[in-house]
């Protein structure tokens, strides 16, 4: 017990946690070292279009964290898509896929988590290719936020603004992936998407590339949009709050099912 107090102390002095890391403001959460990391990036669905209600405000889930503007990980608070450095105005950020996503996963897991969420609405796929702005502001954050835990995954969820056009977007897709991979030094980390909502006009022709995207992408995989309804109508391609909820919890399944089992 003396020796255990003693290494303690020492990485007390030298401003280190016991896992290796340096301290800072992060340490006020769990053990933030330790985390297990999640990058969700995409355009509107992933950065939250869902109703917030006045109870959000209050939302402090037990063990999940956020990478805040400055790089360092915080309690999450909604919306996720807060500290985005690509994002629209704060304002209209709302709840994403990330909230159910979070809840599910540490409840299943009771893993600490920190959460890199850097989407951008009405973002298309050239813009998330290798070396463009949005790419290169995901992987820099990832590469703060890698200080403190390992990466597990990369939850995407991006589309209607290619939809209409999908013919090459698996392929062009992959490089992103293969880009990320290789940028993150992350090996094949799992890759997950999720479908485009069931009601857009142009989800039949879409989707069922996404549904095709194991065929194509190393440790991939990508989630159900059935089910989930829309924000305002049929007219509308973001997910409603409980839409938003719901493929969290999928993607937490998913991830369950690639990353812990």
């Amino acid at each position: 017990m003396k020796r255990i107090l003693l290494i303690l102390a020492f990485f007390a002095a030298a401003g280190l946690t016991a896992c290796g890391g340096r301290k800072t403001a992060s340490d006020k959460g769990p053990n933030a070292s330790a985390c297990d990391l999640f990058l969700l990036i995409g355009q509107s669905n992933m950065a939250g279009r869902g109703a917030m209600l006045a109870a959000d405000s209050l939302w402090r889930p037990e063990g999940v964290q956020l990478l805040d503007s400055a790089g360092i990980p915080v309690q999450a608070t909604q919306p996720l898509n807060r500290y985005s450095t690509i994002r629209k105005r704060l304002s209209m950020q709302g709840v994403n896929p990330g909230v159910g996503f979070a809840e599910l996963l540490h409840e299943k897991t009771g893993r600490p988590l920190l959460l890199v969420v850097n989407a951008r609405g009405g973002s298309a796929l050239r813009e998330w290719m290798p070396g463009s702005d949005y790419y290169n502001e995901a992987v820099r954050r990832t590469r703060q936020a890698m200080d403190y835990g390992r990466l597990r995954a990369i939850l995407w969820h991006q589309g209607e603004s290619d939809s209409s056009h999908p013919e090459q977007y698996l392929e062009r897709l992959a490089e992103t992936v293969a880009a990320l991979r290789r940028d993150l030094g992350c090996g094949d980390v799992p890759f997950i998407a999720g479908e485009i909502a069931r009601w857009h006009s142009n989800a039949e022709r879409f989707n069922p590339i996404i549904g095709r995207i194991a065929k194509r992408i190393p440790n991939s995989a990508f989630i159900s949009s059935e089910g989930c309804t829309p924000l305002r109508d049929s007219l509308d391609p973001h997910f409603s709050r409980e839409g938003q909820l719901l493929l969290g919890r999928r993607y937490a399944k998913k991830t369950i099912e690639m990353c812990y089992e």
